[in-house]
C-alpha cells in the first residue's frame, strides 16, 4: 500500500494535553508600541519553560480568533491615545495576565491549536491540515474507490487529528468520515503489532461499538474510516450542536444548558458501562471516554475511537486524572471519565472543578450516588469503583437491554500479550507524571506556608525571642566572667597581716585585737 510512503519516522513525543501556564515577566516600550515578555511553562517543571514576546495586537488577533467560542473573554480594551504611559502599561499588563489565566485554565480553550500556537510557536508551527491532506491524498492513490467530499475543519479537539467527509464512488449518497492522526507519546506497540491491532478493529462487532469500515497504520500515523452520522454524538445531543461545526463553536458556551431525561441517563449509562466491561475483559485498553466519543444510533450509544489508545494518543481528561495518584490504571481512567460523562448527561454541562464538592439537584438520588462515588474528594483519595460495581448500583441495575447482537472481537494471544505490555507502559508514564505533580504540589504548599503572613509573623516573634535569649545569655556570661575575674584578683593578692603560706585569713576579731 502506498499510504504515506515516506513518513517521518516514529511517534510524536510531545503530550499536547500537558497544561501550559503563562506569566508576564516584564514589558518594554519601543518607539511606537509595547512588548510583553511572557514566561511559558509546560507542566510542573520550571526547567521546561521558555520566553515569548507579544504585543497587544497579538493578543487582539488571538482574541478575535477565539470569538467563535462565544465566550466573554477579559481582554483589556484598545486605547489609541496615551497607550505609552507608564501607568497605563502597568494596568494593561495586569489585564493581559488575567486574560492569559482564563485561556490557560479553560479546558477546551487551553487545548485548542490557536492558544497552543500563541504560547508555544516552536512546537506548533506546522499546518496540520495540509499535512493530513497530503497523507490522505497518498492513501487515495492506492484506494481509488473512495474520494474526499470536504474537510471537516476543527470538528475535534485534537491538534494532530484531522477529519474528512468522504464517499464511495459507486455509492455517492453514502457518507463516510475519515480521521487521520499522528502516533502519540503513549504508543508502545511495535509497528508490526500496531498494524495488526488497527486492522483488527474493523472485525470488531458489538452492539455498543461504532462500526469501523477500514483502518490502517504505519510507523508514524494511522488512518480510520467509519460511517458518518448526521445525528452526531452524545455531546451534540446534550449541547444541541450541529456535528459539522468546529469544536470551539459547539461546546464552549452552549445557548441552553439542559441535562437529559432520567431514562436516557440510565440507558446510555448502562450501555456505555457494558461496552467498557467488554473491552476490559478482552484486555483491550481504552482510556478515551468522553461524550464526543459516543455516537448515537437511535436510542443506542456506540463507542468511538477505539484506535486512540493503540496510537498512543493522550486522553481528553488527562489533565484532570493526572492530579490524582489513585487513578493509575486504564480501568480507573475509564471510570473517572465515565463520571465526567454522567455529570454532563445529568446537568448539561461539565463540572466546574474536579473534585466536586457538592452536586446540584438531580433527577434521582441514585444519579448523585454514582457521581459521589467517582468525582468527590473522598473518591479521589480512596480510588475509583470498578465498572462491575457501577453496574450493580441502583441507577443502572434495573435497566433492560433489548439489543440481541452477539459481541465478537477475537484478539490473537500474541497480540493480547503486546497489548498488556503496552497498557503497563501507558500506566507507568502516567504514574511517573503523577509523582512529579505530587512532589511539586508538596513543595508549593511548603513554600506557600513559609511565605504566608502568619508564618512571617511567627518567624519574627521567634527571632525576637531568640535575640532576647541570646542577649540574656550574653549578659549572664559577661556577669559570670566579671565575677570570676574579681574573685581571681582577690585571692591572688597577699594580705599584709598574714604570711603567704597561711591557709586561711585572720578573723575580724583577730584584726581588732591589734
Amino acid at each position: 500500500m502506498a499510504f504515506m510512503e515516506k513518513p517521518p519516522a516514529g511517534k510524536v513525543l510531545l503530550d499536547d494535553t500537558v497544561p501550559l501556564t503563562a506569566q508576564i515577566e516584564a514589558s518594554q516600550s519601543l518607539h511606537s508600541h509595547t512588548e510583553y515578555i511572557i514566561r511559558v511553562q509546560r507542566g510542573v517543571s520550571a526547567e521546561n519553560s521558555w520566553q515569548i514576546v507579544r504585543r497587544y495586537s497579538d493578543f487582539d488577533l488571538l482574541n478575535n480568533s477565539l470569538q467563535i467560542s462565544a465566550l466573554s473573554l477579559p481582554l483589556p480594551p484598545k486605547k489609541l491615545i496615551g497607550n505609552m504611559e507608564r501607568e497605563f502599561i502597568a494596568e494593561r499588563q495586569k489585564g493581559l495576565q488575567a486574560y492569559l489565566d482564563v485561556i490557560t485554565s479553560h479546558h477546551i480553550l487551553s487545548n485548542c491549536e490557536l492558544v497552543k500556537k500563541f504560547l508555544d510557536p516552536n512546537s506548533y508551527s506546522v499546518n496540520y491540515t495540509e499535512i493530513a491532506l497530503q497523507h490522505v491524498s497518498m492513501f487515495f492513490r492506492s484506494e481509488p474507490k473512495w474520494e474526499v467530499v470536504e474537510p471537516l475543519k476543527d470538528i475535534g479537539w485534537r491538534i494532530r487529528k484531522k477529519y474528512f467527509l468522504m464517499k464511495i464512488k459507486n455509492q455517492p449518497k453514502e457518507r463516510l468520515m475519515l480521521s487521520w492522526a499522528d502516533l502519540g507519546p503513549d504508543k508502545y506497540l511495535s509497528d508490526k503489532d500496531l498494524q495488526c491491532a488497527v486492522k483488527l478493529l474493523s472485525s470488531c462487532s458489538h452492539p455498543y461499538i461504532y462500526k469501523i469500515t477500514f483502518a490502517t497504520a504505519n510507523e508514524s500515523s494511522a488512518l480510520v474510516i467509519r460511517p458518518f452520522s448526521e445525528k452526531g454524538t452524545l455531546k451534540d445531543l446534550i449541547y444541541k450542536a450541529k456535528p459539522k461545526d468546529p469544536f470551539l463553536k459547539k461546546y464552549c458556551n452552549p445557548k441552553k444548558i439542559q441535562g437529559l431525561e432520567l431514562q436516557q441517563i440510565k440507558t446510555y449509562g448502562r450501555q456505555i458501562l457494558e461496552v467498557l466491561k467488554f473491552l476490559h475483559e478482552k484486555g483491550f485498553p481504552y482510556g478515551h471516554l468522553h461524550s464526543a466519543n459516543v455516537m448515537l444510533d437511535g436510542d443506542t450509544c456506540k463507542l468511538l475511537d477505539l484506535e486512540n489508545s493503540l496510537l498512543g494518543l493522550p486522553s481528553f481528561y488527562r489533565s484532570y486524572f493526572s492530579q490524582f495518584r489513585k487513578i493509575n490504571t486504564l480501568e480507573s481512567i475509564d471510570v473517572h471519565c465515565f463520571g465526567h460523562l454522567l455529570y454532563e448527561m445529568t446537568y448539561g454541562r461539565p463540572p466546574d472543578t474536579i473534585p466536586v464538592d457538592s452536586f446540584p439537584p438531580a433527577p434521582s438520588v441514585f444519579v448523585v450516588s454514582v457521581l459521589e462515588s467517582i468525582l468527590t474528594c473522598e473518591a479521589m483519595k480512596n480510588g475509583m469503583p470498578t465498572v462491575a460495581r457501577l453496574l450493580q448500583m441502583p441507577l443502572f441495575s434495573d435497566v433492560l437491554l433489548t439489543n440481541s447482537e452477539k459481541p465478537q472481537f477475537k484478539v490473537p494471544t500474541k497480540l493480547k500479550e503486546a497489548l498488556k505490555t503496552s497498557k503497563e507502559c501507558i500506566e507507568k508514564r502516567l504514574t511517573e507524571e503523577q509523582k512529579l505533580i505530587h512532589q511539586h504540589r508538596r513543595l508549593t504548599r511548603a513554600q506557600s506556608h513559609h511565605g504566608s503572613e502568619e508564618e512571617k509573623k511567627k518567624r519574627k516573634i521567634l527571632a525576637r525571642k531568640k535575640s532576647k535569649r541570646s542577649a540574656y545569655e550574653s549578659g549572664e556570661e559577661h556577669s559570670a566572667k566579671y565575677s570570676n575575674s574579681n574573685n581571681s584578683a582577690g585571692s591572688g593578692a597577699s594580705s599584709p597581716l598574714t604570711s603567704p603560706s597561711s591557709p586561711t585569713p585572720p578573723s575580724t576579731a583577730e584584726h581588732a585585737s591589734f
